[in-house]
């Protein structure tokens, strides 16, 4: 076999590959034998039957294109090591000369990664919000502490703020009764702003057996985003009653003593936090600077596939799964289909160049990843995914995504780099060191590691890495059963 590489511009390259005829011979048994199990000619058995007999009774243009079939991406992926390219995706691969017994020749159009040069990053400089706690952001946390375990009793009167009531439902569009739209023993605290809008107002001075009817837009279902009449029952009102905030308080809802040791934990928990936002936010600043300071192109069927992906993913799993529609989810956003495919391709492009910036710093770094880390990554992922560690490892393994999920960790350990190098400020004036930083459940973690992970992931998938092999039916151009 003899490979050919022409670069048709930074990011794609075009392969030309003649193979002789006798290198097709494993391929051409293959294609007998396959063919002998899956037809049965009288006066032979089953596996038995002579070439020169499925020559004349299926003709040898079949039996050649189960052949290229089957030796196409065998030869490609010889052409893509000779060359030493990282591809991206499936190629285009188009059959451009073949007869019967002379060699075939074909050329195979692919992405290729780039080469990307890494900029001088020591010099970017980016402002992050201050870590700042205020006496009201504790009282705050302490409400809501305390709104935790509040304790309900009936109450024999008119329905107020803040009450609990337990509510039926029944929503009607056009005058129709919505299938999904009956709900019964619904428990709703008066205010809470988590059921339709409206229903405060109607349940508001409603005692346990009255009615009321209002107009609400739908959230979900079968009729998201339209207006419906919405009957409610109210069958229970109980009045909430919230503990003193006292020492007591602090003993039941903590392991401290005293209230002031319960508010203090409170200060030091938000400080935390705050500091973990604080985090992210130098991250995702940071990157932006890199991405700006690199100069990164974009594979255009990489970008164009990427793009097909999420709007097949928003389309097929989102909306179906929200009640959503094109019109309706639009309506939401406040946004036309130009816009939001602009925003779509903007956010594809950031996700592919991170990704690309992020990896060529893993190899420039030498960084590796270790089974701490990677387990540390999953139990994050598995919590985000609402499955359990053990089924979210199950469905990674299985689902052959290990090394996906060790390339976001390496991404994630790669931009930490970067954050470690650059000059982080806040907007006090006052340095940040993010050499580690504790989560809101006070575990440290390594500045940078998971929103650099979390970051790169928007590319994932796409590269040709973990892309099938080509087969010829998939390429543009002649088709092989009618060059054979």
């Amino acid at each position: 076999m003899k490979s050919a590489v022409e670069t048709l511009n930074p990011t794609r390259v075009r392969l030309t590959v003649e193979v002789p005829f006798e290198e097709l011979k494993p391929s051409l048994d293959a294609a007998y034998k396959k063919i002998n199990q899956q037809v049965t000619v009288p006066g032979f058995r089953k596996g038995k039957i002579p070439a020169r007999v499925i020559d004349q009774r299926f003709g040898r243009g079949a039996v050649l294109e189960e052949a290229i079939n089957d030796a196409l991406p065998k030869f490609y992926t010889e052409a893509v090591n000779e060359g030493e390219l990282n591809v991206l995706g499936q190629p285009d691969v188009d059959i451009t000369e073949f007869n019967d017994g002379d060699e075939l020749k074909f050329t195979a159009e692919v992405d290729i990664r780039p080469t990307i040069e890494i900029p001088d990053y020591s010099g970017i400089e980016v402002v992050v919000d201050a870590i700042e706690v205020s006496e009201e952001d504790v009282d705050k946390s302490l409400e809501q502490l305390r709104d935790r375990f509040a304790s309900t009793t009936p109450a024999e009167r008119p329905a107020a703020d803040g009450d609990l009531v337990v509510v039926d439902l029944e929503a009607s569009v056009d005058g129709t009764v919505l299938e999904d739209g009956v709900a019964k023993g619904v428990s709703y605290t008066i205010g809470s702003g988590q059921l339709l809008d409206g229903i405060d107002e109607a349940v508001i001075g409603l005692e346990k057996g009255g009615s009321a009817t209002f107009t609400s837009e739908l959230k979900g279902g079968s009729a998201a985003g339209r207006e419906a009449t919405v009957k409610v029952d109210v069958t229970d009102v109980q009045e909430r009653e919230l503990p003193e905030l006292d020492d007591d308080f602090a003993q039941l809802a903590s392991e401290f003593d005293t209230l002031e040791e319960l508010r203090a934990d409170s200060r030091t928990r938000l400080e935390r936090m705050k500091s973990y936002d604080q985090a992210t936010q130098a991250q995702e600043k940071v990157l932006d600077a890199l991405i700006e300071l690199a100069e990164v192109p974009v594979p255009e069927k990489l970008l164009k596939d990427e793009v097909e992906t999420r709007t097949h993913n928003l389309e097929h799993h989102q909306f179906p799964s929200m009640g959503l529609t094109w019109e309706t989810y639009l309506e939401r956003e406040g946004k036309t289909r130009e816009e939001y495919d602009a925003e779509l391709e903007q956010q594809a492009v950031k996700g592919i160049k991170t990704q690309f910036i992020l990896d060529e710093l893993v190899n420039k770094e030498k960084l590796s990843v270790n089974q701490e880390e990677l387990t540390e990554h999953l139990m994050r992922r598995a919590a985000t995914s609402g499955m359990t560690p053990d089924q979210f490892a199950q469905a990674v393994v299985e689902g052959g995504q290990v090394p996906m999920l060790v390339g976001e960790v390496a991404r994630g350990k790669a931009l930490a780099v970067v954050v470690e190098a650059v000059t982080v400020t806040d907007t006090n004036g006052e340095t940040v060191d993010l050499a580690d930083e504790e989560d809101e459940d006070g575990e440290t973690v390594t500045a940078s590691s998971e929103a650099g992970a979390e970051a790169s992931d928007t590319a994932e998938g796409t590269t040709a890495e973990d892309a099938a092999p080509v087969d010829a039916a998939e390429g543009e151009g002649d088709d092989p059963a009618a060059k054979a």
